[in-house]
């Protein structure tokens, strides 16, 4: 037995809940917020053109994209607390490098992505271990507000900051991963629940695709995901690179993402206003919003200040897509395929990552960048019509509906009988 005087919180680990995934997620956003208007023009100002730009990420996205492929296969041989750890030594040794060698961006770019994708995949695993079903509305929603100051002071900041010394950010970012990866040492999180030795050979990461694709809902749940992504990678690396040649200044860039980011502060009201509706009307209220103000941004394309307001505007959309988009996913999981789920899902960054860069730079060659703005909206739209085929009350609390006593068998009762007498 342990000493009395040992603290409780060292002889039990803590309940792991909606808070403490909180907590975790507003650390990584402190430390993605601070680079992700930083990166961008880091990696332009040493290329010197947006198309090489769009080849970089697109190679990065590629790479990111079999990293996270193969996180559920590394995990038969490493534990998830440590594939967790891992990834996030891994994003702190990519901020340190790319605050001391400006020159090895690119590399920078590639660890700290490949890093994301893999937090990202243990996150999604633990979560749909320690957190019901009825609860990851819930979940999103904190999520998204214990990430709102990362998100919007750190992209206006980011930028200000590299004005002002080169390595700030980088080195910000750093700390808020150190923070991450205490926070997840106190929760002591473990390799999750549903924990086993394994008793066959290790699967290949690609054998549990066709599990996947055998399931339309996990499928179009994933589309969402990965037209919402490109819907930010087109708002977050496009729009400043845009405001840039315009003869806006680079800072507009990270101050319009961090005003948009503000916007996660609303994500309880927003909650609100999606408990008294079912998933699909949330969903396609998110997509037509922000697939109209991307369109209406390229046809306006010849006004700078427009394209930016519009573009801003439909970032509101996006952020209401980040709290209900990714629901039809994480409702329809099995609990036996977490983390191979987790790990299909999280792909959904990276390829958003090959995708949109790939198509930015076919559109480059034949059209201006304004073009990007308007390929955004319509796979957004046609998003918005994917969405039409879910279940009408998906995400809705079931009724329960009282069910009325059956009413006494009075054929069954035993009543005395006459043997003689008097018939009445």
């Amino acid at each position: 037995m342990l000493p009395r005087h040992i603290p409780e919180w060292l002889r039990h680990a803590p309940a792991p809940g909606v808070k403490g995934f909180a907590v975790l997620a507003g650390c990584e956003a402190a430390a993605r917020g601070s680079l992700v208007s930083v990166l961008p023009l880091a990696v332009f100002q040493h290329l010197g053109d947006a198309s090489r730009v769009s080849g970089v990420y697109f190679a990065v996205g590629v790479l990111s994209l079999l990293a996270g492929l193969s996180v559920p296969w590394l995990n038969r041989f490493i534990p998830r607390k440590w594939l967790y750890s891992g990834a996030a030594m891994l994003f702190l040794s990519g901020a340190l490098l790319g605050a001391v060698a400006p020159s090895l961006i690119v590399v920078t770019l590639a660890m700290i992505t490949v890093a994301t994708v893999a937090l990202f995949v243990c996150f999604n695993a633990y979560v749909l271990d320690y957190i019901q079903r009825v609860e990851l509305g819930r979940c999103e929603t904190l999520r998204m507000f214990y990430s709102a100051a990362g998100w919007t002071l750190g992209p206006v900041a980011g930028v200000y900051l590299m004005g002002w010394w080169r390595p700030a950010p980088f080195l910000i970012s750093a700390m808020a991963v150190a923070g991450m990866l205490a926070t997840f040492l106190y929760l002591r999180l473990g390799n999750g629940k549903l924990i086993q030795r394994a008793r066959g050979p290790a699967t290949n990461p690609l054998a549990f695709l066709g599990r996947f694709a055998a399931q339309p809902r996990l499928v179009a749940g994933w589309l969402f995901a990965v037209i919402r992504s490109c819907g930010w990678w087109v708002y977050v690396v496009y729009l400043p690179i845009f405001a840039v040649n315009a003869g806006l200044g680079q800072e507009l860039g990270g101050t319009i993402l961090s005003v948009s980011n503000a916007l996660l502060f609303t994500t309880p009201v927003m909650l609100r206003w999606m408990q008294t509706r079912s998933v699909r009307v949330s969903v396609r209220t998110g997509f037509m919003g922000a697939a109209l103000l991307a369109l209406g941004a390229w046809a306006l394309a010849g006004w700078p200040v427009a394209v930016v307001g519009l573009l801003a505007a439909g970032s509101f959309f996006l952020v209401w897509l980040d709290v209900c988009g990714g629901l039809p996913f994480l409702m329809a999981v099995r609990p036996s395929e977490r983390t191979e789920m987790s790990a299909v899902y999280s792909s959904f960054r990276d390829v958003s990552g090959i995708l949109t860069p790939g198509a930015a730079w076919l559109v480059l060659l034949v059209a201006p960048l304004s073009a990007i703005f308007a390929l955004s909206g319509l796979s957004l739209l046609a998003a918005w019509t994917v969405a039409g085929k879910l279940h009408p009350r998906l995400g809705l609390r079931r009724i329960r509906v009282p069910v009325p006593e059956p009413a006494p068998d009075y054929g069954t009762l035993a009543l005395p009988v006459k043997t003689g007498g008097d018939p009445a």
